[in-house]
């Protein structure tokens, strides 16, 4: 696996080493020692996924509030996103600190997002997939977000308006 920098302190984009023959291919996509060597979350305690049925969806931006919050690995296995990461860990950093990545199940790159850090994604085609691995468990009570067209952020979505998005992300907080 090859690990690069993103604009966003601690968050990685990952490519894995595909070792190809005439059957296809093998690669390895989760290494604790790996992980544990950048000083990442290398223990993953659930793992999710979401279908997209449309594209254009829109999903988050989400996070978990302390003392529970997560870092998750994402990848997407079927079709494409637009993958967004927003830095809200200090009152110091920019509120407009945000990063984008394209995942798909044809770079099969992934994203590692750490603690503290709020996760969205727009779906590039219609029955998209994603998987996540999360640090935490999911507690309902400290499930938080923020509203994924924040004037402060400025976030240039690849389809606005979103085709679908859930009530509870509709209803998200703006940042100021």
């Amino acid at each position: 696996m090859r690990f690069f920098e993103t604009s966003i302190q601690g968050a990685y984009l990952i490519e894995i080493d595909r070792h190809e023959d005439e059957r296809g291919f093998f690669a390895r996509v989760f290494c604790r020692r790996e992980f544990s060597a950048r000083a990442l979350a290398p223990d993953f305690v659930q793992q999710s996924i979401s279908y997209n049925r449309k594209r254009g969806t829109l999903r988050g931006l989400h996070f978990q509030r302390e003392p529970k919050m997560e870092a998750k690995l994402v990848r997407c296995t079927r079709g494409s996103i637009w993958d967004v990461i927003v830095d809200l860990r200090s009152p110091q950093s920019p509120v407009s600190s945000w990063h984008s990545e394209v995942l798909s199940e044809h770079n099969h790159r992934m994203l590692y997002v750490p603690a503290g850090i709020a996760h969205g994604f727009q779906s590039l085609e219609d029955d998209t997939e994603v998987l996540y691995l999360m640090s935490e468990y999911y507690d309902a009570e400290l499930a938080d977000g923020v509203r994924w067209d924040d004037p402060v952020l400025r976030i240039p979505w690849p389809i606005v308006p979103p085709v679908a998005m859930s009530e509870r992300d509709l209803s998200l907080p703006w940042l100021v």
